[in-house]
């Protein structure tokens, strides 16, 4: 699959701004099975200071400053990308969790101690015991780890409520797991807060997800806005993506942005404005398919 994204965030302000400071995410990323043709990124005002940089979980983020008065400030990524669906193991045949859990606490090559770094709280993903209690539901003694993640995505799936209204980018785990509502962001924590209180190592994964239903079904959530999933480290094998907003293995239909350990280090677009009054913030993002 080829795919053009076009990611467009605006603020327009009540007064002029007098400086502007972001921080962006919005270049994805070449991955096995993802290759990134064209990449180019649109700022309005004209920033009188630009860098592209890669940050430590080697993601691309662009730092910009706007350094003079403005009113509006309009922000565009274009990006053209190429996926096929990534190589997954049969779950079945997966180690049994707790194995997982040993092989990451010992660490004895370098790529299972780059993943055991993301068996640790971070800043958004608390380990709860009630995070732990959810995940115990799916993860019986012996069960491959695998299996067990895609039954513990299912359950986030069929027990937890699509409502935007319920959360926001500051609703903590331990309220969008008990209110079991929320958006592909929460999901995700919630997920990524479970597994990792079993010991297992979870990334979030941001990014964007295409896909046109068939007659009469649904458009899956989160196919024209930022999207985010969780992947789990399964070692000898290596990352695996799950969907948890949808029940779903990530297949070539997900455009991977960047990872890190939890929102925060990954968001699309964060900064700080001096003046500007009253702020006006509009996202919208088109997925498209090219023939």
């Amino acid at each position: 699959m080829i795919y053009r994204v076009t990611h467009n965030t605006g603020y327009k302000y009540s007064a002029p701004a007098s400086l502007s400071q972001n921080e962006l995410f919005l270049a994805p990323r070449n991955t096995p099975s993802q290759e990134v043709l064209e990449s180019r990124l649109q700022i309005e005002p004209k920033p009188q200071y630009l860098h592209r940089r890669t940050d430590y979980f080697g993601n691309s983020a662009h730092v910009f400053m706007v350094q003079h008065p403005h009113n509006e400030l309009a922000i565009t990524a274009i990006n053209l990308v190429k996926t096929e669906k990534p190589v997954t193991p049969t779950p079945e045949l997966t180690m049994p969790w707790e194995t997982v859990v040993k092989r990451l606490s010992e660490h004895e090559d370098a790529v299972e101690l780059d993943a055991q770094q993301f068996t640790f709280a971070s800043p958004l993903v608390p380990l709860l015991p009630e995070s732990l209690s959810y995940a115990q539901q799916s993860f019986l003694p012996g069960t491959p780890v695998l299996m067990s993640a895609i039954d513990l995505i299912r359950r986030v799936f069929t027990e937890f409520t699509y409502d935007k209204l319920a959360s926001n980018v500051e609703t903590p785990v331990n309220q969008a797991l008990a209110n079991k509502k929320g958006v592909c962001q929460d999901f995700a924590l919630v997920a990524i807060s479970c597994l990792r209180t079993l010991g297992l190592a979870a990334r979030y994964v941001s990014g964007y997800l295409e896909t046109i239903p068939p007659p009469g079904k649904k458009k899956l959530i989160g196919s024209d806005a930022s999207h985010a999933w969780i992947s789990i480290f399964i070692p000898d094998f290596g990352w695996v993506d799950l969907d948890p907003t949808n029940n779903l293995v990530v297949n070539e239909t997900y455009i991977t942005v960047a990872w890190g350990r939890d929102y925060g280090d990954v968001s699309p677009v964060k900064g700080v404005v001096l003046g500007g009054g009253a702020h006006n913030l509009s996202v919208t993002v088109d997925v498209a398919a090219q023939v």
